[in-house]
């Protein structure tokens, strides 16, 4: 990833407002890695060390149930998107779901221990984490909020916002899982949408 510091430099700036200086001081931190399709970027029941920023690909989180098996996708994350379990990062306590790549991927990490030290020394990268912290809260109100107020068709109208070309890139039953509907359901909507 030749442009490791050109991509991660942009994407901080747009998201924290941090400085030149205080990039230039965690770009030795920031780490590129490749993640094949259908490898993990975490897994259940280990602690998240990482923080990762997407840089290309698409990854799921979902939950496997450990006695029937049956897999529920929680959320997705795409290109420009930190990829995380965050509570698992902060609280150091064990996942509850795994981080798989649905694609070949390339993601830049931060390890939990390298991103507290830039917290303890620097304010702005402080102001950081703070924004990160309401990143992942968000998410998580909007996710539960989606099930509460709006009916499928909205929920899937609200995913492709996020992820426009997500249909084209993974099997649609991941998509139905994480909408929570059945494969013909999300044929219905699909061809409802096109009408």
């Amino acid at each position: 990833m030749d442009n490791k510091n050109e991509i991660l430099t942009s994407h901080l700036k747009n998201f924290a407002s941090l400085t030149d200086q205080d990039i230039t001081e965690s770009l030795p931190l920031w780490k590129p890695r490749k993640i094949a399709k259908g490898d993990y970027f975490n897994m259940q029941s280990m602690v998240c060390n990482d923080l990762g920023l997407v840089v290309k690909g698409i990854f799921r989180i979902f939950y496997r149930d450990p006695e029937g098996g049956e897999e529920k996708n929680l959320f997705f994350f795409s290109e420009n998107q930190f990829v995380v379990s965050f509570r698992s990062f902060i609280s150091r306590n064990p996942c509850w779901y795994f981080i798989e790549a649905m694609e070949d991927s390339e993601i830049i990490f931060i390890s939990y221990r390298d991103l507290n030290a830039l917290y303890e020394r620097n304010l702005n990268w402080g102001k950081f984490g703070r924004l990160l912290a309401e990143t992942f809260f968000a998410y998580a109100q909007s996710r539960t909020e989606e099930f509460i107020f709006f009916s499928h068709e909205q929920r899937f109208l609200r995913l492709l916002e996020e992820h426009p070309n997500i249909i084209e890139r993974i099997p649609a039953y991941h998509i139905s899982s994480f909408l929570g509907i059945t494969n013909p359901s999300l044929s219905r909507i699909r061809k409802r949408i096109k009408r």
